[in-house]
């Protein structure tokens, strides 16, 4: 699969502190491979987005994202009407720091860090992202200046209304490698990735993550993802009471019978009978 780093491919340069880019494309997209090269507001208008990073998130067209720059895996649904629109707001960490510093906001350095936040639209918001569809049709350098002024205008917002938390994760320089690389397998150990999918996240081959994975948890990312998924599945069979017909497909197989077979090899039982022992 294509690796696509942004905002390279559409046209602008990241050694721009902020820019705009008015996104649209009328066919889905699934598991893109993305490198973000500077974080992104993605100001959600049509259609569905899901974001696959250390962190996961899907929204729709009622909600934005920022994503902190790195690699990630997105997802874009089309809309009824057949479209994807998103608003993107590129800024570089150097130019949010030096808003930070500037303006003097307090960050709680104990603030949890995660790749991507998801917001609510309300009437500022959407005010906001319809000057931001001006701008982006403005001539440089006029487009330039006002762009960095959009910039403080929605962090000083979003920090005043829901707090500075989320400064504190674009700010991180994670040099925890440890770290990062647990956090990515334990936020995505139900979402079916396959091992290519989650060396990118890693930005590692395939040969270096399963070298890094046997390492730091003793076994293998297949027979360790089979575990964690087995272990969701006897969760959902005997704690919310559902039946194998509605759980083998989210525990990650494709046929009923393996699925049995796979939770015997595990339990000792089959689903069912481990729920009847449960009664």
């Amino acid at each position: 699969m294509k690796i696509s780093t942004l905002p390279d491919e559409l046209g602008l340069l990241d050694s721009k502190p902020v820019q705009i880019f008015d996104y649209t494309r009328s066919e889905a997209l699934s598991k893109q491979q993305i490198v973000l090269k500077q974080h992104t507001f993605s100001f959600l208008i049509d259609g569905t987005k899901e974001f696959l990073g250390s962190s996961a998130l899907s929204i729709d067209n009622s909600e934005f994202l920022i994503m902190k720059s790195g690699h990630c895996l997105m997802t874009e649904k089309l809309s009824k009407v057949s479209s994807y629109r998103s608003i993107l707001l590129f800024f570089s960490n150097e130019s949010l720091l030096k808003l930070i510093h500037r303006r003097k906001l307090q960050i709680d350095t104990q603030a949890k860090s995660k790749s991507v936040f998801s917001f609510t639209y309300d009437e500022f918001i959407r005010n906001f992202v319809n000057s931001l569809i001006d701008i982006s049709k403005l001539a440089d350098p006029l487009k330039s200046r006002l762009s960095e002024l959009k910039f403080e205008e929605i962090i000083l917002y979003l920090a005043e209304v829901y707090g500075t938390n989320f400064l504190l994760s674009l700010t991180l320089n994670t040099s925890d490698s440890v770290q990062k690389f647990t956090q990515i397998i334990e936020s995505n150990k139900l979402s079916k990735l396959t091992l290519k999918e989650l060396a990118f996240l890693c930005n590692m081959s395939v040969s270096t993550f399963k070298r890094e994975f046997e390492k730091l948890y003793s076994e293998s990312p297949i027979k360790w993802f089979q575990n964690k998924r087995l272990e969701h599945a006897y969760y959902l069979l005997n704690q919310e009471k559902k039946t194998s017909s509605e759980v083998y497909f989210e525990a990650g197989y494709e046929s009923l019978s393996s699925f049995i077979q796979a939770y015997k090899n595990k339990y000792g039982v089959t689903p069912k009978q481990h729920q009847n022992m449960s009664f």
